[in-house]
This record gives structure tokens, sequence and C-alpha cells, in this order.
């Protein structure tokens, strides 16, 4: 049976604990280096693609972040992290959405994106992403963009990704951004197997 995307991750927030998911981090270090590194100012429009249940609003409302948005395609993964951040809750704008049915309504000062790029398989959404991005980061904005790198894995919760080097990522983005840095960095699973990402920092023309 072909079940939606949205059902699909309807599904794996309804059915997996969030240590029985490959992308579980309860500190997404790497993603708040990023804020500190580049100095985002508090009042600073972030917003959080594919976020999920990561911890990294719970981190940035700790850092006393206060203009924070979260996309999830999944009402169940957004209802959890609703639930685990309890009054917090109402510090954040929650969206419902495909990624490539979001229309905003605002732009952006930082577009953060650790979860969902690589779920893009084809060049039309894949290029659809990139003019959503490029028509939703304020200028001077950043994108900060995590994907699977060429050496991560082929699939994620059993779905095809799309895996990046530092060159294709800069030639999908170079139209609008300019790249500040890339790196790799390996993220240990909860199942104590290796996943390869890659990391980019872009910032609007």
């Amino acid at each position: 049976m072909n079940i939606s995307k949205k059902e699909h991750w309807q599904n794996v927030f309804a059915t997996k604990q969030e240590t029985e998911v490959s992308w579980y981090q309860s500190k997404p270090q790497t993603s708040i280096n990023f804020f500190i590194e580049n100095a985002i100012p508090k009042d600073a429009k972030v917003i959080d693609i594919g976020g999920g249940d990561s911890y990294l609003i719970d981190n940035l409302l700790e850092l006393e972040y206060t203009n924070l948005f979260l996309l999830d395609i999944s009402e169940n993964a957004i209802n959890r992290i609703k639930n685990r951040l309890g009054a917090n809750a109402e510090k954040v704008t929650f969206i419902v959405s495909d990624i490539l049915e979001f229309q905003p309504e605002t732009t952006f000062d930082v577009w953060h994106d650790r979860a969902s790029f690589h779920f893009l398989t084809t060049e039309k959404d894949i290029d659809n992403y990139q003019k959503l991005v490029s028509n939703s980061v304020s200028e001077n904005g950043f994108l900060f963009l995590g994907t699977f790198s060429e050496n991560g894995p082929l699939k994620c919760s059993g779905l095809e990704i799309t895996q990046y080097s530092e060159s294709k990522l800069e030639r999908i983005f170079a139209t609008d951004f300019t790249k500040l840095n890339c790196f790799t960095e390996n993220h240990p699973t909860p199942f104590n197997t290796i996943q390869n990402f890659i990391f980019c920092t872009f910032k609007k023309n």
C-alpha cells in the first residue's frame, strides 16, 4: 500500500518513542553552536523545518530566543513537543504543513533544517524548496542546513533520501546565498550506528 508522506510521518510519531528514531539527540549541539558562533540575536525570527519533536526549540527557549517557529508535516510530532514544553509551548508558533506546501506570511532571519531537505528526491521538489527558502529568508538572514552526506545512509525511516556534497549544496543555493562554511559530522543514533551528515551555513545576499 502506498501511503502518503503525511500518513507516513503521522504513523512514525504515533508508534515510536523519541529514542526509537535515528535522528534523536538529547542536545542538538551542532545546531546550538550555529546560533552561538553567528551571534544570532535573541529576537531573530527563527524557523525549524521538519523539527518534529527535536530538542532544538527547548534549547533555544533556554537561550532566551523569543521569536520561534516550528514546522512539521506531522501533527502527532507537534503535539509531542507541545506536551513536553508545557506552558513554554505558548512561546512558539507551530505550523503543520508539508514543506513544499508551506506559504509563509513572513520572512525569517534563520531557516534551520536538519531533518527535511534530504527527503526531497526529485529535481522539481529540490528546485521548489530552493525557491521557497530564497523567498522566505530575509536580507542578510541565514540558512543552516544539515543533510545526509555522500557517506551517509541511502534511506531514512524507510524512505529514499538524497545525499549531498558541499559543492552540490553550494550549487543549489548559490543564486541567492553565499556559503560561509560546511563540515561533515558523524551522528550516533540510538541504535549504535553512525550516520554521516554535512552541515552548511549560508548567508542571504
